[in-house]
């Protein structure tokens, strides 16, 4: 198996560590898309939680803004290259309670669509030939461009709810390649490790 790449925490405040391949590999159920060693975090209050869930998240949707962390601050993980930036895909309703089965049943559908389709707005970062994603980002918010140089902790774009989310957060993966249709997945770790779901990450 390819050696980790090691990356820094792409934020600051409080988030919530979930769908880790700490607990299981494919992260996400599915080797497609070169995901089977992605991670995701969902930003927090300094309580550890999220929006509230009432009578609205249970029966229906929720606007992307009810959530602690819609726009927070993302910042490159690793120095590097930005191969691609895209950040024109809208934030799209939450979707928690009842809601929530309906779209997972739509997700075979969505992922017919292709890679970029569940990314929504995201930027790649190509390090030492290993390409790092970072996906969901809220619309309008990236401010890197195809071939800017970038350093770890550069403010790249802010957390949003666009491609295939359910609330806002942060999905990152890395890859072989850039097409991730068939590029085969890289281990990551963050400060020489990988965090297991549930776990709080406060910086």
């Amino acid at each position: 198996m390819t050696d980790p790449l090691d990356l820094a925490y792409p934020f600051t405040g409080w988030w919530l560590v979930q769908n880790s391949p700490a607990n299981r590999v494919p992260s996400h159920g599915t080797p497609a898309f070169a995901s089977s060693q992605a991670i995701d975090f969902v930003p927090v209050s300094a309580s550890g939680r999220t929006a509230r869930i009432g009578l609205r998240a249970l029966v229906g949707t929720e606007p992307p803004e009810r959530f602690p962390g819609f726009g927070r601050e993302l910042l490159a993980p690793v120095d590097g290259v930005v191969l691609a930036a895209h950040g024109s895909e809208i934030d799209h309703a939450s979707f928690r309670g009842l809601r929530s089965l309906g779209y997972a049943a739509t997700q075979r559908r969505r992922a017919s669509a292709g890679w970029r389709a569940l990314a929504g707005n995201h930027v790649l970062i190509e390090t030492r030939g290993t390409v790092v994603a970072l996906c969901h980002l809220q619309q309008d918010s990236v401010r890197v461009r195809a071939g800017q140089r970038v350093r770890a902790g550069d403010p790249i774009a802010r957390c949003g709810n666009s491609g295939n989310s359910t609330e806002p957060h942060v999905h990152i993966q890395a890859s072989e390649g850039a097409d991730f249709g068939s590029a085969a997945a890289v281990p990551i770790t963050f400060g020489g490790s990988l965090p297991v779901n549930g776990r709080l990450v406060h910086l």
